[in-house]
C-alpha cells in the first residue's frame, strides 16, 4: 500500500529498496500536486515493467479525469487494470477491506477536499498455549482451527474450550494518516486510541496564524490532538521548508514538551506500529 504519491515517489522506492511492482492499492489523501504528482509516472513504470495485476487508486473526486486526460494525450495504454475509486463521504467510512486490514477515510480540513485514513488490522489470530498441541493430541488442522477461535472436541467427546488452549487474544493494531489539516472539532476523537498517529506539523506555534490560514497543524497543535486522543505514539510529518537540517528540532521540541512519545517521520526509516 502507498499513500499518497508526490513526485520523484518511484524514485524514492528504488532508492529504499522497495518496488513498484509490490504495489497493490494506492491512497491519495488530496489532489495538491505534492500528493499526486508523481502518479502518472509510476503508473507509466508499472506498465512498462510488465504489470498485469489490477491496480486500486482510492482518492477524492477529480483525478479520474485528470489521469484520463493525461494517458489520452500522451497516447499512454496500460496492459493492466486501473481501478479508480472516488472518495466523497463527509464521515468516516470504510472503503476497503482485503481480510487482512480494514481501511476507513474520514474528512479533514483543508483548502481542497481532503481525507485522513485509518488502518485497523484484522483480527489477530491467537496464540496456543505452550503445551496444548501435546496435552490434547492437537493434529496441525486442528491447531489451525483453535488458533481462529474453535473450541476443540477430543476423540471420547470431551470438549474443550478455546480459552483453556489459547493466550489472551492481542488487540488489533491501528494506525491513522492524517495529511494536511488544519485543527477541527472532533479529530481527536476520529483518531482516538490508535497505536501510532502520523500527523502533518507544518510549523511551529509562532506561526499559528499562518497555519490557520493555510490549513495546517502546528507541532503543538499536532501534540494536543495525540494527546486528546489518547494514541500510542505521535509520527510527525509534512514540514515547512524553513525547516531543514537540524532545525526539525525546534519542531520535535515543542511537540514532545505536550505529548512525550513524538517522533518525525526521516526519509527511508521504517517505524513499527504498536511495539
Amino acid at each position: 500500500m502507498l499513500l499518497d504519491c508526490g513526485e520523484a515517489t518511484q524514485n524514492q522506492m528504488h532508492l529504499y529498496n522497495k518496488h513498484i511492482r509490490s504495489l497493490d492499492t494506492i491512497f491519495i489523501s488530496h489532489l495538491h500536486g505534492d500528493h499526486w504528482f508523481g502518479l502518472p509516472g509510476l503508473l507509466s513504470s508499472m506498465h512498462l515493467g510488465g504489470r498485469t495485476e489490477p491496480l486500486d487508486i482510492f482518492a477524492p473526486e477529480g483525478l479520474k479525469p485528470v489521469l484520463d486526460s493525461v494517458f489520452a494525450i500522451s497516447g499512454s495504454g496500460f496492459q493492466y487494470e486501473l481501478r479508480i475509486h472516488s472518495i466523497k463521504s463527509d464521515k468516516p467510512e470504510t472503503i476497503f477491506e482485503n481480510g487482512k486490514c480494514k481501511v476507513t477515510a474520514f474528512p479533514l480540513h483543508h483548502s481542497v477536499p481532503t481525507y485522513g485514513f485509518i488502518f485497523e488490522e484484522a483480527q489477530p489470530e491467537l496464540n496456543l498455549k505452550k503445551n496444548a498441541r501435546d496435552k490434547y493430541g492437537l493434529t496441525d488442522q486442528d491447531c489451525r482451527n483453535v488458533k481462529k477461535g474453535a473450541d476443540f472436541t477430543m476423540p471420547d467427546g470431551t470438549v474443550v474450550p478455546n480459552a483453556e488452549m489459547t493466550l489472551p487474544r492481542r488487540k488489533a493494531h491501528r494506525y491513522a494518516y492524517c495529511c494536511d489539516t488544519g485543527l477541527f472539532d472532533g479529530l481527536a476523537d476520529i483518531v482516538h486510541g490508535v497505536d501510532m498517529l502520523c500527523l502533518e506539523s507544518t510549523f511551529d506555534h509562532s506561526f499559528r496564524e499562518l497555519a490557520a490560514e493555510k490549513g495546517h497543524l502546528t507541532a503543538r497543535q499536532a501534540a494536543q490532538v495525540a494527546t486528546q486522543a489518547e494514541v500510542g505514539q505521535l509520527l510527525l510529518t509534512h514540514f515547512s521548508a524553513r525547516y531543514k537540517g537540524d532545525k526539525i528540532e525546534v519542531i520535535v521540541r515543542e511537540a514532545k514538551s505536550v505529548f512525550e512519545n513524538t517522533i518525525f517521520a526521516e526519509d527511508g526509516q521504517g517505524y513499527e506500529i504498536g511495539n
